[in-house]
């Protein structure tokens, strides 16, 4: 009796000993939110980028469409036209661009429609099967098409909702005969404030706000056989204040937020067996593994393969870091522009992103020039990172020409 005892104390010391697992992290990197279409969160226009890529409250023009149509019934101008052309990674190519039109009417005192096309080119791409075979010319491109409403539900405040078709045609025919381009659709919901002017010691001056929740729709794929990707639905809140020193000089100073509606990336890990040489029931440092028994197994965080509804919500306490890591996810802009007689402005504007959310970090500058009824906008983009920006010192032009100019005025 006692030698059974014996071999059962050892048989049970062995597998304590050998049966022992442990889960280890195998991903350290910085948990970076990626989604499909990045285009669309590109600013598209001049104006925009010179102030940080920020647009939710800043004063109205003629692409609010990309960051906020609800400021269109705050225009003087009865209607307008806004071209842009964007180069994109001009260090490396010649011939990859943005290109942004948009169109809005403030049909009268409350209400107004725009509509705007979005265009992404890759440039031309040359397939070809050999070194003696002839080449064949493509190029994949990315395009998207809105529309929305604007409605004004008081003096000071006003709302619009836009819906829009986005389209990817990155995996070719040429290489996949089975291959069909990507699509989905997309909504925004945006709100506008601007106060009336109000008399301070030594100038007037307005307050301003506003809201984005933008591109707000389903998951999709970029081909038949691939994952489903979340949109780059994201929320912007933004406020600021003009100084109006006088009939002719205005500063207008604005600040903005915004962060991904998406869900985190989580901690993956994988299980193994390891020989546990002192007992102790946990895993040191130089002991053995055996071979992994599971893999990919959430550590921290929470899965992320959900429905894009539920994504918005869990985007706000999904972050393996927590609470710490969340205010991590969102980035801030500041800008300043000065106004001259509503004909000549001066810009500046400053972008930040956490290093571990991307590291996007850059200064701008810009100016704007009004001719009769053509507006001319220019930028330019000094990176702050050590991440080298794909706009990294690219000269930025639109153009705006504005019809009834001066048949609306605002207080």
């Amino acid at each position: 009796m006692k030698k059974h005892f014996i071999t059962l104390i050892a048989l049970v010391t062995i597998g304590s000993t050998y049966g022992q697992t442990v889960i280890l992290p195998n991903n350290f990197d910085s948990r970076v939110i990626t989604t499909g279409l990045p285009f669309m969160l590109i600013a598209p226009d001049a104006r925009s980028a010179s102030l940080g890529d920020m647009g939710v409250a800043t004063s109205v023009d003629g692409f609010s469409q990309q960051y906020n149509p609800a400021k269109y019934v705050f225009s003087e101008t009865k209607q307008g036209v806004s071209l842009s052309y964007t180069p994109y990674l001009t260090r490396l190519v010649n011939d990859i661009s943005l290109s942004y039109v948009t169109y809005f009417n403030r049909i009268n005192d409350v209400s107004a429609f725009s509509v705007g096309l979005k265009y992404f080119s890759l440039g031309e791409i040359v397939l070809t099967q050999d070194a003696t075979s002839e080449g064949i010319a493509v190029k994949p491109n990315e395009y998207a098409i809105d529309g929305a409403y604007t409605l004004r539900l008081s003096d000071q405040f006003s709302m619009a909702v836009a819906l829009r078709y986005m389209r990817s045609a990155l995996k070719l025919r040429e290489v996949d005969t089975g291959a069909n381009p990507g699509s989905t659709f997309g909504a925004d919901i945006t709100g506008y404030y601007q106060s009336e002017e109000e008399a301070y010691n030594d100038y007037n001056g307005r307050w301003r706000a506003g809201f984005a929740i933008q591109n707000l729709g389903p998951k999709f794929k970029y081909d038949d056989g691939g994952n489903d990707v979340f949109q780059p639905t994201n929320l912007r809140l933004g406020a600021g204040f003009d100084f109006i020193f006088d009939q002719y000089n205005k500063l207008a100073i604005t600040g903005e937020i915004s962060k991904y509606l998406v869900p985190t990336p989580p901690i993956y890990g994988d299980e193994f067996n390891y020989e546990d040489e002192n007992g102790n029931g946990e895993y040191d440092e130089g002991e053995e593994f055996g071979n992994p028994i599971r893999n990919n197994i959430i550590i921290e965080g929470q899965d992320p393969d959900v429905s894009f509804l539920n994504g918005v919500f869990q985007s706000f306490g999904d972050a393996p870091g927590g609470f710490s890591e969340e205010l991590r996810e969102f980035t801030w802009a500041l800008s300043a522009e000065y106004t001259y007689q509503d004909n000549f402005s001066l810009r500046t504007g400053y972008f930040n992103e956490s290093d571990d959310k991307g590291a996007r970090k850059f200064f701008a500058l810009g100016a704007g020039f009004k001719y009769t009824t053509i507006n001319v906008d220019l930028s330019y983009l000094f990176s702050a990172s050590k991440i080298q920006s794909p706009l990294e010192n690219t000269l930025r032009f639109s153009l705006t020409f504005n019809f009834g100019d001066g048949e609306y005025t605002e207080y």
